[in-house]
């Protein structure tokens, strides 16, 4: 019993030893390293002491900007390896021996380095205006080399500005203060910030303008490269700004303007983008402008409203004028047309002027119908491709009305089904059967398969098979049949009617009978005649047999 409570006491001593062992292990290794990065640092400084002294000595020369560069890289290394430190002394307890001292060597250069990246931002502005200065007077070649020297120093300028934000972060680790560094910092940045944002705007009010004269021109070649140019500084001006608002916002500072800004720049939206400020921003200059224009140009578009819905009327109005004049064309054409063709190309004439007054009504307002033309071609090859099946309905619906296999009323059958033809159209075909159901069966299955038009002929055979019994009189009943025949007044007199004995079967002796009726006349006398015949058997007394045996029963003497 006492065992068991002494475990748990046990295990939380053992655990406690591991933690401080632990604890002790990543002291030493933090200590080992601070040791390790203060040599470095020492030498980056070193180092940069070095460089400066030659940029000194150098001034004036053509390696001067080379050796600079080299002193940005250096003074990024110094300063990457200075927040390594920090981190590492963070890790040691407060009021050690060991962090004490890194305290001390880490504030005495971590002062120094704000003042230090203050005057070579400085020296970044000085050498970033008479750079643009100078790009402004170049042509060619020489123009872009010096657009991407400007780049390259804008870059170095912003990885400044950021490792200005770390070194504050680094101050305050430390327990330093920075507020006088970090209002000179934000004051800075939010200069360079506004100016990134009216470079943004200019090159979208200038981009528009450059569309529209470009639209108008579209053969100026030196429209085209001022165009795709502008267009190139517009994503640089867009990425800058959005570096520089990531800056402004580690400093805790209200972006929501600069972001507005941002967000009608680029066009792009982001999580970022969906504060309730920005879109309040967006919104509101959007209704400002729609309100400016709407003012400035409500007559025009009052007036062009008018021409919309006017040019809509009347090509309605031809619309409909067109499907009479084609119908009457139709109607009246020598040509051998089908129903089916005929409504459709009355339906389709219709549509295409209907189309046509679309097209030109939008032209009217402004719009530009050759991007409209050209993305509805890459649309309908696309749809094209997603719709396969649809356009094999199509092909099929075409060669249909060439062919012409049927026509409206036309009883058929195929795929399976079979009934009356009401409608077709270039997809599908509409079929009633004749208990009143409606199918609708896709072209491609019917010109894929076997059409069988039952009533396409004017005449049809109309075949029936009568039986007689072994003990009636053959010639008698040929006689009676010829004469039911030839008294239906719906039974044609040419092609003639045949009436041969066919087969002897089990229990009858059958005859085929095949008169001939027009193909409207088909059921009427299948049905008549069947009657009559069976009547005319009974009245004559010519026996119908069915099926029978006989039976012979054999009695066995015992």
């Amino acid at each position: 019993m006492r065992l068991n409570r002494l475990i748990p006491l046990l295990m939380f001593v053992v655990m406690g030893m591991v933690s401080a062992t632990a604890a002790e292990m990543v002291q030493e290794e933090a200590v080992s390293s601070i040791e390790s990065l203060s040599r470095v640092i020492d030498k980056d400084i070193e180092e940069l002491g070095l460089l400066r002294t030659l940029i000194r000595q150098d001034k004036g020369s053509t390696n001067n900007e080379a050796l600079q560069y080299r002193l940005d890289g250096r003074s990024f290394a110094l300063l990457s390896d200075v927040d390594k430190l920090v981190a590492r002394v963070a890790v040691l307890p407060r009021g050690s021996e060991q962090r004490k001292s890194a305290e001390q060597v880490l504030s005495k250069n971590i002062s120094t380095i704000g003042v230090a990246v203050f005057e070579r931002l400085a020296e970044l502005k000085t050498l970033l205006d008479r750079s643009r200065a100078e790009r402004d007077s170049l042509s060619g070649g020489a123009r872009i080399s010096m657009s991407l020297y400007i780049y390259s120093l804008e870059s170095i300028r912003f990885d400044y500005y950021d490792a200005l934000i770390r070194n504050f972060e680094s101050r305050k680790t430390l327990g330093l203060s920075s507020d006088d560094l970090q209002e000179q910092l934000e004051a800075d940045l939010y200069l360079h910030t506004e100016k990134l944002a009216g470079q943004v705007e200019l090159a979208d009010s200038t981009l528009q303008e450059l569309q529209t004269q470009l639209e108008l021109d579209p053969a100026n070649a030196d429209l085209d490269t001022s165009l795709k140019s502008l267009a190139f500084q517009h994503k640089v001006y867009i990425s800058r700004l959005e570096t520089a608002i990531n800056l402004l916002e580690r400093l805790d500072v209200d972006t929501t303007e600069y972001k507005a800004v941002l967000l009608k720049g680029s066009g792009e939206f982001s999580v970022d983008m969906l504060e309730r400020g920005v879109l309040r921003g967006v919104l509101a200059d959007g209704l400002q402008v729609v309100k400016e224009a709407v003012v400035a140009n409500s007559p025009d578009i009052l007036f062009k409203t008018i021409i919309f819905f006017a040019i809509l009327l009347i090509f309605r109005f031809l619309s409909r004028l067109t499907k009479r004049l084609v119908q009457k064309s139709c109607e009246n054409t020598s040509l051998d047309l089908s129903v089916l063709l005929k409504d459709i190309l009355i339906s389709m004439s219709g549509g295409v002027v209907m189309v046509l007054g679309v097209f030109m009504a939008l032209s009217q307002i402004g719009i530009s119908l050759g991007p409209m033309l050209a993305g509805l071609g890459v649309a309908g090859f696309v749809i094209g491709f997603a719709l396969q099946d649809t356009l094999g309905n199509f092909a099929a619906g075409a060669m249909i009305l060439i062919y012409r296999p049927y026509d409206v009323d036309d009883f058929v059958e195929v795929t399976g089904a079979s009934g009356l033809v009401k409608n077709m159209n270039l997809v599908s075909t509409t079929i009633t059967t004749f208990d009143n159901q409606t199918l609708v069966v896709p072209n491609s299955k019917i010109w894929g398969d076997v059409i069988k038009n039952v009533t396409a002929q004017k005449v049809r055979r109309v075949d029936l098979e009568f039986g007689i019994g072994y003990g009636d009189d053959i010639e008698h009943a040929e006689r009676v049949m010829h004469d039911v025949l030839s008294q239906h007044e719906m039974v044609l007199k040419k092609p003639e009617t045949m009436i041969k004995l066919h087969s002897l079967g089990e229990s009858s002796v059958n005859f085929i009978v095949r008169p001939w009726a027009k193909t409207e006349d088909y059921w009427d006398v299948y049905w008549d005649i069947t009657r009559e015949i069976k009547m005319r058997f009974d009245k004559e007394g010519i026996s119908i047999p069915f099926p029978q045996r006989d039976v012979h029963v054999f009695t066995e003497s015992s």
